[in-house]
């Protein structure tokens, strides 16, 4: 089976087109350079050049403060851009995968999100990554929605990073780190996420939420950190309203899994004794 996966080179993209090969299909990974998917022209064309039975849309404009400001270009690229993939699924008779986030959910409540559960996004990037699940539902029938939490993983672009690696980052540096308590998720390895994609391929199309896992802080995520790297740096928790960000966060955003999958606490293991067998 041939699938075709826009924005490759993300860090998701960087796993999930390995994971899928590694399991027996043809897969054809598509960065901006090869597929602009806000030109629905040269989408097209590249597209049908290449006849996809699987189209998994990874390309996304995904800076949760600079959406704040540029959510013009947010919109061309997250719900624009896939309103194109998704029109050109349908008429290819191709089955779309699309990633959205859990930011699309406010955090009002306190239990798990279901795929159930109505979206209300308290910032502009959770708002066009839902009307970019809008724009899927519109215009194709054979589709995955999958929302999925606070990624992490391997990323080798030079502007690449994660809340993992910023923390193990600043434990260099710092003596001190400060790190909000008042936000609660799901914690999500790509990895993880790359075989949950897979396993969902061939069950009923429609929303599909996964995360590994359990819930944390971000404070008590952060402690889980170091404790697994060996660093003790003095951590200093703080209320989300101290750290000023542009954009506002749900206070809780944990995500109940459409499939099984392991714990978010085995899962960051897996991802530290992964960069430390780097250093080896």
């Amino acid at each position: 089976m041939k699938v075709l996966v826009t924005g490759a080179n993300g860090m998701l993209g960087q796993v999930l087109c390995p994971v899928f090969e590694d399991n027996g299909l043809y897969v054809i990974p598509a960065g901006h350079k090869e597929l602009d998917v806000t030109n629905y022209k040269t989408a097209k064309a590249a597209i049908e050049n290449i006849m996809p039975q699987i189209i998994i849309h990874l390309a996304a404009y995904t800076n949760v403060d600079k959406a704040e400001e540029e959510f013009e270009t947010a919109i061309k690229i997250n719900k624009n851009g896939t309103k194109n993939i998704a029109k050109i699924s349908k008429e290819i008779n191709a089955i779309m995968v699309y990633i959205s986030t859990d930011y699309v959910f406010d955090g009002e409540k306190n239990t798990p999100y279901t795929p159930a559960d109505t979206p209300n996004p308290l910032n502009k990037y959770g708002l066009s990554k839902l009307e970019g699940e809008k724009a899927v539902q519109e215009n194709t029938d054979k589709y995955y929605i999958v929302r999925t939490s606070w990624l992490y993983g391997p990323d080798n672009r030079p502007q690449g990073k994660n809340f993992v690696d910023t923390m193990l980052n600043l434990a260099q540096k710092n003596d001190e780190i400060k790190v909000v308590e008042d936000e609660t998720g799901s914690p999500t390895y790509t990895i993880d996420l790359a075989m949950g994609i897979l396993g969902i391929i061939g069950k009923p199309f429609g929303i599909y939420h996964i995360s590994n896992e359990g819930e944390t802080s971000r404070f008590n995520f952060a402690k889980e950190i170091f404790k697994l790297a060996g660093l003790n740096p003095e951590l200093t928790p703080i209320q989300s309203k101290e750290y000023m960000t542009k954009a506002k966060r749900p206070k809780y955003s944990s995500l109940q899994n459409s499939i099984p999958i392991r714990h978010w606490a085995e899962a960051l293991k897996g991802y530290i004794d992964y960069k430390e067998s780097l250093n080896q």
